[in-house]
């Protein structure tokens, strides 16, 4: 049965200044009407008396009266228990039976569900058992992938019900990457009175293990080339590691590399794969499981590969035949994968001749488009060397060709001429026009990597970052260098001077640069070709074999005879905006400038999106479109030209990235919040069944009160506001106004 009563506000001054008011009011009123006509004496009562009656009410309200309903609980209270059901769960780093073999946090709570670990509330509360975060089914990969866990949704779900119920147990490793944040239902529960009881399923640190986070591999290699495969590797050992990483391919192992792990800290290293069998293959970078580690799920990674042979088409363009172009060219002629043209300009003279000499710059974009990579050694524009438009010519070959353009600056300071040509632009770095000539010394200088050199595929020249700077201090220095002021905005300075400086700092000497599609490289000394001593082509060739490669790698992602595409990025995310580039050429190998270019993309789930290609200016043949890709995996492409009937296929694949997590720390203080918003308990996966213990002695909650607040309901206003209002009515009745 309900329990009805009334409250009011009394304070002594509210209750003096209502009567002082009231006595007020009545002494005015009864001279009011002493003052009245007998005719008009028994109106003048009823206008007093509603004056009196607006003050009353107004008085009463002064006081706050409220009737308050108290309504008993007829129903068992309830226990709402939330079970974490998303793929984070799947993390094996819960220690059970107090051995050293962990489990999953999915497996440990299927077990405790096993044992109803809530029996013992059975007697006083209604226990509701309730799953949340579970991953879908029967829906695309993409959205599968994109499902996360929603803590805030989970903890809301108890609010539908919170008459009934008394408190949450959730049961999560409480990692929160969907929805609101948690707090916010949270503290909605701590008005209802319900306190969340949290178990946080999981360590929330790393367990002993040992974790090959990533390899990175090319989307294709070549077959004369050492591909480069870094990797990483996390370790959470209190001890070194002393391992040997595998490289397995269909052959079986492939290549190894002992590796030495610090405690507790992350290595990166690269492992070289040289290419055996043409065509698509998978790769496996296994890394042996420590007798100690709790996981052995985290220590391999896969990667596909397309394998095949290319012939890398390469211009180099000098005037004197220098050390650094001799050498340069005895390398390129020795490599089986490149095929070298040289042009030797000479101003005064004639042409310089040979077996790869060409007797003339090209003279049509088609001829000069088939070079991937263009070296400018000591020359410039002027008479008997570059015309402005041959440079013009260069600049459209990098930026729409995506070919590659590299800059070997000499002692006659030609590559002055170049900044207020086409190449001007080109150029990644700002050149002092005050030492035309350069720089010399008698003393040898040296370069001295980056950060960004350490590792960068250009001068990769050891197994190690470390190991590769060490290397570069050891390579033979130089005794020149040319007019560098500073590196341009944008630009990837790999290696500087080792000693010189200058008001903008350290000497940028080796440079890259990406342009349009293309890229550009600047070295500024003229003495690479030392580097062989005491090594001979050890490193000399190593260097410009990987400068080659990775300037032309873009141009052969995919092509056929009359036709290239290729894209950036080469690794996509789902979601990343992709930029689709092709060139056509027509039956005589003249760019295509106005061609129709279709690009047919089907995606793994099978549906295809068929994009036109737009034409760029220019003239060199290239059509540019652009691509989002909607979900991950291997898409398979056809780029189709129209007007030459011209195909040729590709493939694209697409990082599908995951928001649950699997091998990642519990995130407890997520938890601590939520039950320290709402007056609950945190525990580990050991206080479970304390836990259910400590909800089984929670005091009863305070029945639920409906309260009506009489003095700040509307019609109680209105009331007020009609007394007033008819008590002046009835004064100008009267005359009073």
């Amino acid at each position: 049965m309900n329990h009805v009563f009334w409250t009011f506000d009394w304070a002594w001054w509210k209750v003096l200044a209502v009567l002082l008011a009231a006595a007020a009011v009545a002494l005015l009123g009864r001279r009011q009407v002493q003052r009245e006509r007998e005719r008009l004496r028994r109106g003048a009562r009823v206008v007093e008396w509603l004056r009196v009656l607006a003050v009353l009410a107004f008085a009463c309200t002064l006081f706050k009266p409220e009737r308050v309903r108290v309504l008993p609980r007829t129903e068992r209270p309830q226990v709402l228990v939330l079970c974490d059901a998303s793929g984070s769960m799947a993390t094996r780093d819960v220690i059970a039976g107090g051995t050293n073999n962990a489990v999953s946090r999915a497996d440990w709570l299927a077990a405790q569900r096993a044992r109803k670990f809530w029996g013992p509330l059975d007697n006083r509360y209604a226990v509701r058992v309730a799953d949340f975060a579970a991953p879908p089914t029967n829906v695309p990969p993409a959205v599968a992938a994109d499902a996360g866990t929603d803590l805030n949704a989970a903890l809301e779900s108890a609010l539908r019900d919170a008459a009934q119920v008394r408190a949450v147990l959730l049961i999560s490793d409480g990692d929160w990457n969907a929805g609101p944040p948690p707090v916010t239902a949270a503290t909605r529960l701590r008005l209802k009175q319900i306190p969340v009881f949290a178990i946080a399923a999981g360590s929330d640190q790393f367990l002993p293990d040992l974790e090959l986070q990533a390899v990175s591999a090319p989307a294709y290699g070549l077959m004369e080339e050492q591909i480069n495969l870094p990797f990483t590797i996390q370790s959470h050992l209190n001890r070194e590691v002393s391992t040997t990483l595998e490289l397995a391919g269909p052959r079986g192992v492939v290549a190894r590399k002992p590796v030495v792990l610090p405690p507790l800290a992350q290595m990166q290293g690269a492992l070289q794969l040289t290419p055996e069998d043409e065509g698509e293959q998978t790769f496996t970078v296994r890394l042996p499981v420590e007798p100690d580690e709790t996981r052995a799920d985290n220590n391999a990674r896969s990667f596909r590969i397309v394998l095949r042979r290319e012939l890398l088409r390469v211009l180099l363009i000098e005037t004197k035949p220098r050390w650094e172009y001799r050498y340069l060219r005895n390398a390129l002629l020795r490599d089986p994968g490149v095929r070298v043209s040289s042009l030797l300009l000479h101003p005064g003279l004639e042409t310089g001749g040979g077996r790869d000499a060409l007797a003339a710059f090209p003279a049509a974009r088609d001829e000069l488009s088939k070079y991937d990579v263009v070296f400018l050694g000591d020359i410039g524009v002027g008479s008997g060397e570059l015309t402005e438009e041959q440079a013009q010519q260069l600049k459209g070959l990098v930026e729409q060709q995506a070919s590659g353009l590299v800059f070997l600056p000499g002692r006659e300071g030609r590559e002055l001429t170049l900044v207020h040509s086409a190449l001007g632009e080109l150029l990644p770095v700002t050149l002092d026009a005050a030492a035309s000539r350069g720089h010399g010394f008698s003393l040898e200088s040296r370069l001295a990597l980056t950060t960004r050199g350490r590792d960068h595929l250009l001068t990769m020249l050891g197994a190690t970052p470390a190991e590769n700077e060490a290397l570069w201090r050891g390579l033979p220095g130089f005794f020149w260098h040319a007019s560098v002021l500073r590196a341009k905005p944008g630009a990837d300075v790999l290696a500087v001077h080792a000693e010189t400086r200058n008001q903008y700092g350290r000497l940028p000497l080796l440079v890259a640069r990406p342009f349009g599609h293309g890229r550009v490289l600047f070295m500024g000394t003229d003495a690479a070709w030392r580097w062989r001593r005491g090594v001979e082509d050890t490193y000399h060739y190593r260097f410009w074999g990987q400068v080659i490669r990775w300037m032309s790698h873009q141009r052969h992602l995919a092509h056929a005879e009359g036709l290239r595409f290729f894209y950036a990025p080469e690794a996509p995310d789902v979601g990343d905006r992709m930029f689709l580039h092709a060139t056509a050429f027509d039956a005589a190998g003249q760019p295509l400038a106005q061609g129709s270019v279709r690009v047919r993309i089907r995606a793994p789930s099978g549906r295809e999106e068929t994009l036109d290609l737009t034409p760029e200016p220019g003239g060199w043949g290239v059509h540019t479109g652009g691509y989002v890709p909607r979900e991950g995996g291997v898409h398979a492409v056809e780029v189709h030209c129209l007007e030459t009937g011209r195909k040729v296929a590709a493939t694209l694949d697409v990082h599908q990235p995951q928001r649950e997590q699997v091998g990642r720390p519990a995130r407890a203080e997520v938890l601590r919040e939520i039950a320290a918003v709402t007056d609950g308990e945190l525990g580990t996966a050991a206080d479970l069944d304390r836990l259910v213990a400590r909800l089984n002695v929670l005091p009863e909650r305070r029945p639920e009160e409906d309260i009506f607040r009489l003095w700040c309901h509307p019609l109680w206003l209105m009331l007020i506001l009609g007394l007033l209002s008819a008590h002046w009515v009835g004064r100008k009745w009267l005359g009073r106004i």
